[in-house]
């Protein structure tokens, strides 16, 4: 233990798997910030603390099914001469749950419109929650893993940078979910990479990788996009109390 604590490439190693692990927990955060929003306020920290441990907790269990995890990428049969593994299987079906969501959320949105100020009730019960966040927790575990178990062969090294990137989740989770209710522009737009989320883990399954790369551009552009338009509001709203 003492040889791994002083050797500098297993922190490098671990720095580098802990920010893997931290970027590719973004979008299970924004899932969960959406789904804990429609509970009521007294239970959305719980559901996202909840999701968060659990997602830990599945990471971990399967960092020590390693051969298990390695297993799912190998062929399980064929379709119209396309060779199929569970991987693939698990991949579209979360990113196919994902794109009905985001759907499904947007379509309430927009419906719903965002000037009803009577009370909303909550849109689902605390166990359904949880439950959704599980199993897009199971989805966005596999490619977690997966890029661990690539990155270094220390056990150790993997359930710390997981470790380290959920507790750095939990402690956003909070002004992360508060944002995204407060800013009805925010919230479309995380609904809108729930979307792109989900095409690119179709994409996956389907054997057409998209490079995480562009997706993570995409995202930071368009949050950047919004952080001027909310900038450019507050300064129009400050200017309009100075005149009034």
């Amino acid at each position: 233990m003492l040889d791994l604590l002083s050797n500098p490439d297993i922190w490098l190693s671990f720095a580098t798997l802990a920010a893997l692990e931290i970027v590719l927990g973004v979008d299970n955060l924004v899932f969960i910030s959406i789904v804990a929003a429609k509970l009521p306020a007294s239970e959305q920290a719980l559901a996202r603390r909840i999701g968060l441990v659990a997602a830990m907790v599945m990471r971990i269990l399967m960092l020590f099914a390693v051969a298990w995890i390695v297993g799912l990428t190998k062929p399980a049969f064929e379709a119209f001469g396309t060779a199929v593994s569970w991987r693939d299987i698990i991949l579209i079906g979360g990113g196919l749950f994902l794109l009905t969501k985001g759907t499904l959320e947007i379509h309430h949105a927009v419906e719903g419109g965002y000037d009803d100020d009577r009370p909303k009730k909550p849109s689902t019960t605390f166990a359904l929650a949880v439950g959704q966040i599980m199993v897009l927790d199971l989805v966005f575990s596999l490619d977690s893993i997966i890029t661990a178990v690539g990155m270094t062969d220390e056990l150790a090294v993997m359930i710390a940078a997981v470790v380290t990137a959920v507790g750095v989740m939990m402690f956003a989770a909070g002004p992360v979910s508060s944002f995204i209710q407060a800013h009805p522009t925010a919230k479309m737009l995380a609904l809108s990479f729930l979307l792109l989320i989900g095409v690119a883990l179709i994409a996956d399954g389907l054997q057409f990788h998209i490079p995480r790369g562009y997706l993570y551009f995409a995202i930071a552009f368009a949050i950047a996009v919004e952080g001027l338009n909310l900038f450019a509001k507050s300064a129009a709203k400050r200017r309009r109390e100075r005149q009034g």
